[in-house]
């Protein structure tokens, strides 16, 4: 992890820099805290490399702190508060994730994440996590972690209507008589002779019948 030298705007570059979170809240009282999660977005098409520095890199620990990015992908790095001490508590420091063109050092983008001991513990700390996640993920619902294919939730969708009136059609198709089985259709049926159906009209509406079950069954 390299160190974060002068100041500079949020994100500045070529093209927007997208991280989750963009400030890391540690609690002194709280070292379930001490650790946190910051996940860095590529929703380009192409690949990017990126590095993270720091301000004052003795008092965390970066796991990865560089890597790629694959195009539409994300990653997770994560941060460790390593000096809790009463004596950092109330102190900003500074990430700083500079995204390059993979293959070059041509910086892309930057961005200044803030970290923040703070004293005591956190106050709902969980349903804060939780309405800033679902935040992130409605920005970009798509990408997935470059370390393994991850399936977005399936939406409940709606019987096909159409698809079960067809198959109700076809079932009452093939309860019908068949033209060669004449002598075996009941009386009630003989004024109506366009009720019979042939065998090949029969094996058409199973066929049929078949393929609108499999449609059913994926709805």
């Amino acid at each position: 992890m390299s160190t974060v030298s002068g100041g500079g705007s949020s994100m500045d570059g070529k093209i927007p820099v997208f991280v989750f979170p963009v400030q890391l809240d540690f609690y002194f009282e709280d070292k379930t805290t001490h650790k946190r999660v910051v996940t860095i977005y590529n929703p380009y098409e192409f690949d990017v490399t990126f590095k993270v520095f720091c301000n004052n890199p003795k008092k965390y620990a970066v796991v990865e702190p560089e890597g790629r990015i694959s195009g539409q992908k994300c990653v997770d790095i994560v941060i460790r508060h390593v000096a809790i001490s009463p004596q950092s508590v109330e102190t900003t420091d500074k990430f700083r994730i500079h995204m390059f063109e993979e293959g070059t050092n041509e910086v892309l983008g930057k961005k200044v994440i803030l970290a923040v001991l703070h004293p005591g513990l956190p106050e709902s700390e969980s349903a804060s996590l939780g309405n800033k996640q679902r935040k992130a993920l409605g920005v970009f619902p798509n990408l997935t972690s470059d370390g393994g294919p991850s399936q977005p939730p399936r939406e409940a969708s709606s019987p096909n209507y159409i698809a079960c009136f067809v198959a109700v059609v076809c079932i009452l198709a093939l309860f019908l008589p068949t033209s060669c089985e004449s002598n075996n259709t009941p009386s009630i049926l003989k004024d109506y002779p366009w009720l019979e159906l042939s065998l090949n009209q029969k094996l058409v509406f199973s066929y049929v019948l078949g393929l609108v079950t499999m449609a059913i069954l994926r709805t």
